[in-house]
């Protein structure tokens, strides 16, 4: 089966290097190389390639918005290309619509039967990203918040902003930020909003008073 391919990834080396690995397979067509989401979801709706190779992080609109995008208005099958592998980051792009979620360290090989196997509309997922899928499922519980975290988070739902906290708890704004980021983590979210809400629903913090 012919396959084209749309590559879009923010770096130059890693684009053209996909690029040239695709284009050496026969029946493999790499018809657009893309640096930004928005190039990704132009490209798509130009094209209709069987298949775009997403990356989830990139200036502008990121890989997960594009992949949106591009899987509401069926312009394209999405396989998710990414260095990462963290459960928000997974979470998203599937619910978003990719098709897959490979990591940058796949065996070529293992790669290009991903490409093959996403365009005809299988499943492609990573061994680890499966893992960290089974683990949701199974437990369905998220993972508890330090008592740290908590604190943090109970300030930002009072709409405090970083150094408003810092200065609360006398910690650094840099220290406040991580503590944050692992918040966002552990709840599978990805902003401050979101992350109040997640810990509201959950029994974390106590909803809001009438």
């Amino acid at each position: 089966m012919s396959v084209r391919v749309v590559v879009a990834d923010d770096h130059v080396v890693v684009r053209e290097g996909l690029g040239a690995i695709l284009m050496s397979e026969p029946g493999i067509e790499v018809a657009a190389r893309c640096c930004s989401g928005e190039e990704a979801v132009a490209a798509a709706a130009k094209l209709r390639p069987d298949l775009v190779l997403m990356d989830l992080r990139m200036p502008g609109m990121g890989g997960v918005r594009a992949t949106k995008q591009i899987t509401s208005a069926r312009l394209s099958r999405v396989l998710v290309l990414t260095t990462y592998d963290a459960q928000p980051d997974i979470l998203a792009a599937v619910e978003a619509g990719a098709i897959g979620y490979l990591l940058k360290d796949t065996p070529r090989r293992q790669l290009v039967d991903g490409v093959r196997a996403a365009a005809r509309g299988e499943s492609v997922v990573a061994p680890s990203v499966a893992a960290t899928l089974m683990r949701k499922v199974r437990t369905g519980a998220l993972p508890a918040l330090t008592p740290r975290e908590a604190e943090v988070l109970r300030h930002v739902a009072t709409g405090m902003s970083n150094p408003e906290i810092g200065r609360a708890l006398h910690i650094s704004e840099t220290t406040v930020k991580t503590h944050l980021v692992h918040v966002f983590e552990k709840l599978g979210v990805h902003d401050r909003t979101a992350a109040v809400t997640a810990a509201m629903a959950n029994g974390i913090l106590p909803p809001p008073s009438e």
